[in-house]
């Protein structure tokens, strides 16, 4: 997977006027104009490197004359106190694009340890690993990058290109059918109707109704097993709601095709980095 440059200069930018502003003082006050350096991203703790083409972004959209040399291919193991990259040039730049970078690279290497552990705890069963619908604001691109680069796969990107029926349609809409049918009336050939469900006669409506995705939400591995068996392969089987590390293994096991880990973009961890200067 790859990331679109223009809009990663685009997120760069705004998080460059964000932290730098129009000037970073202490570095203008402290380091010559002149000086030049040599630093090392270094990994604090052992896991997926994910962020090389942001974190170089950043550094470049400061000083376009700095050099980033990534010293480990995106998406590799590595080990606390290994280098990752190596950044040259302007000791100005550097020390002020740093935080950023850091940053992108720390959120996006978190995202990316914690899918690959869990994509690996599964990767004997059927089911895919997916993120869940709750993404940060201005990050989403970046973070669903991370997911794939850990080993996972995609939920939609945004509201225009798929049809997802959640729980407020289902309310105002009358009900699993009548939502199905009335989003086959403008849903084209191409497309496909997912549909949040609840409960299995919930389900059922789903599938009577010809929904192309059944999202099962908040049910537990025997419901979904029953579940499994009703569909028969007639739909796609999504679990999803208050699924971790814990029972992953265990919702695998019912024969869901996919399954979404909102964790993995709220609420995970960063792994931490730091930068090491020489003149």
């Amino acid at each position: 997977m790859t990331l679109n440059p223009i809009a990663v200069e685009e997120l760069v930018r705004r998080a460059l006027l964000e932290d730098v502003g129009p000037e970073d003082l202490t570095t203008s006050a402290v380091i010559p104009a002149e000086a030049t350096c040599t630093a090392v991203i270094i990994a604090r703790e052992p896991g997926i490197l994910c962020g090389h083409p942001v974190a170089k972004a950043t550094f470049r959209a400061l000083d376009p004359s700095l050099a980033y040399e990534a010293l480990v291919d995106e998406g590799s193991e590595i080990t606390a106190g290994q280098g990752v990259a190596r950044v040259s040039g302007r000791a100005r730049s550097v020390l002020a694009a740093e935080r950023v970078a850091l940053n992108f690279l720390q959120r996006m290497s978190g995202i990316a340890t914690a899918t690959r552990r869990l994509a690996n705890s599964i990767k004997y069963y059927h089911a895919r690993l997916v993120e869940g619908h709750e993404t940060t604001p201005g990050l989403r691109m970046i973070e669903r990058y991370a997911v794939r680069i850990g080993g996972g796969q995609n939920h939609r990107f945004g509201l225009g290109d798929s049809i997802v029926v959640r729980a407020g349609h289902l309310a105002l809409a009358g009900g699993v059918r009548e939502a199905v049918v009335a989003a086959r009336k403008v849903a084209s050939h191409t497309s496909r109707v997912a549909v949040e469900v609840r409960s299995l006669d919930e389900l059922q409506e789903g599938l009577d109704a010809g929904a192309d995705i059944l999202t099962l939400v908040d049910m537990d591995p025997e419901t979904l097993r029953r579940a499994v068996e009703l569909a028969s392969g007639k739909a796609i089987l999504e679990a999803a709601g208050n699924i971790s590390a814990a029972n992953l293994v265990e919702v695998a096991k019912t024969g869901v095709d996919i399954i979404a880990v909102g964790a993995l973009t709220h609420s995970v961890s960063a792994l931490p980095f730091s930068l090491e200067v020489t003149p």
